[in-house]
């Protein structure tokens, strides 16, 4: 998108906001929501502008003979460059054509897949490491059901992400995530290998599926806590199964057993959603090279190297390194890298399909 056609198309924006707000239309919000996303893309690109002056200036004082000058000078030119990559990236994320669904919140799920304990235990790193970067984002978490091992670990965590864009940041994240490291429950220090799933879902809040009594059962149970001791007196968590898919949800997130339904029909009709979007995307192309669409857990996408401090994702061959921050929730630049990857790869693979 060129700079003129955006600032054209401010101005057309702005024209009709007071034509919206004259005739009281209902297209307001949307006329706003795009118009801040055009004048955050015009924002970096004057940001960018204003840089690279920045930029031309200092190299230029790396000439003088005055030796004081030329350390600050090429100091600033170090930190004007870190700058401007950063709002190069930024911008490079604004321009993505935007996916119909990336304004949407998320439900995830995570598993413990092979490994065991040790598969738990990083299941609920994975947890916590989501949860931890949806904080940094101000973005509201709310756990549907979690099943803890006997050591604490997760065996499985559904929750939902609320917030601006949540989608947009988490859809690549769907499929397996691989963990090389020596588990807490070894004696001997040797390196384990384990994994554990993770789906990542758009939640759609007010979807237009049909849920017909007949195709679903509903069971009610009490909550469970680790070790599968009851962790309440009443039968408030509800299980409810969809006979024609297979599809189970379970969710003990309240002591309310109504709240408790409510939430798991949502989370089913979101993964009714995602089911017929699936079969219509296979309808279109035979091509399923990754799991970003689908949460095809057969692939691994991610391995989480201890012994290297190294996170590698198999898919766009990238790495990052420092393992404690990035599950601490630290991933900001890794999703954004990631998203400008794939987005480059999508282009490459469109063009020579």
């Amino acid at each position: 998108m060129e700079i003129n056609a955006i600032k054209q198309e401010l101005l057309d924006i702005s024209t009709k906001i007071e034509d919206a707000q004259r005739t009281g239309s209902g297209q307001l919000a949307t006329l706003f929501a795009r118009q801040a996303e055009l004048q955050e893309i015009l924002d970096l690109y004057n940001d960018i502008t204003i840089l690279n002056q920045k930029l031309e200036q200092a190299k230029s004082l790396i000439l003088s003979e005055d030796m004081e000058i030329v350390e600050l000078a090429q100091e600033e030119v170090r930190n004007i460059e870190i700058q401007l990559s950063q709002k190069k990236q930024q911008l490079a994320i604004k321009l993505i054509p935007s996916d119909p669904n990336d304004s949407k919140n998320v439900i995830i799920e995570i598993r413990a897949a092979t490994g065991g304990e040790e598969a738990s235990l990083f299941a609920r790193d994975l947890f916590r490491m989501y949860t931890r970067y949806a904080n940094t984002k101000n973005w509201a978490i709310q756990v549907y059901s979690v099943f803890e091992s006997e050591i604490k670990g997760i065996k499985e965590v559904i929750f939902k992400i609320s917030g601006r864009e949540v989608y947009k940041h988490l859809k690549y994240e769907s499929g397996v995530h691989r963990v090389q490291r020596v588990p807490i429950t070894e004696r001997s220090g040797r390196i384990h290998t384990s994994a554990a799933s993770v789906v990542v879902i758009p939640a759609i809040d007010n979807i237009n599926i049909e849920i017909e009594p007949k195709d679903i059962r509903i069971d009610v149970f009490r909550s469970r806590g680790p070790g599968g001791q009851s962790v309440n007196t009443t039968d408030s968590a509800v299980r409810i199964t969809h006979l024609p898919s297979g599809i189970i949800v379970t969710c003990q997130d309240t002591k309310d057993q109504q709240k408790n339904k409510a939430s798991a029909l949502s989370v089913l009709k979101s993964k009714l959603y995602q089911l017929e979007l699936g079969k219509r995307q296979a309808s279109l192309t035979q091509i399923r090279r990754n799991s970003i669409k689908t949460g095809d857990r057969s692939d691994k996408i991610k391995t989480y190297n201890f012994p290297q401090d190294r996170l590698t994702d198999h898919r766009i061959h990238k790495s990052w390194y420092g393992l404690d921050k990035i599950l601490d929730g630290e991933i900001d630049q890794i999703i954004e890298e990631t998203t400008i990857l794939f987005h480059t790869e999508n282009q490459n693979r469109t063009e020579f399909a």
